[in-house]
């Protein structure tokens, strides 16, 4: 079972993917916040992370850089309500692999973002 984490301090948006990503036989786990993501990465070691770029606290392409030092292997898709190119090339640089514009379909992300993911961990 793939182990995915949903890093977004939008509650309904974090419960909307997660309900949706569970009934696909993913083991999914929640944070609110850049800590919180921090904390499931060191301990549950999620596959793959969609995070959120702009969060309160520590912003989503710092917690990117983070996770990469814990796990360089965690494939991260950036989540963003803003195409700003610079920041997006930010988080590129920054190791994301993939990344998703607000507002996004649950069927162009299980079916277009994900098997891309999926194929690099193979």
């Amino acid at each position: 079972m793939v182990k995915l984490l949903i890093v977004d301090d939008d509650l309904p948006t974090s419960d909307y993917l997660q309900n949706f990503f569970s009934k696909k036989d993913y083991e999914v786990f929640t944070a609110n916040d850049g800590v919180s993501a921090l904390s499931i990465v060191k301990e549950k070691r999620p596959s793959i992370v969609l995070l959120d770029i702009r969060m309160p606290g520590p912003s989503g392409i710092k917690v990117l850089q983070q996770i990469k030092e814990i796990d360089k292997n965690a494939k991260v898709i950036m989540m963003t309500g803003v195409d700003e190119k610079v920041v997006i090339e930010m988080a590129k640089e920054s190791g994301a692999a993939d990344y998703i514009t607000k507002p996004f379909s649950l069927e162009h992300l299980e079916n277009n973002v994900l098997p891309k993911i999926l194929k690099q961990l193979l």
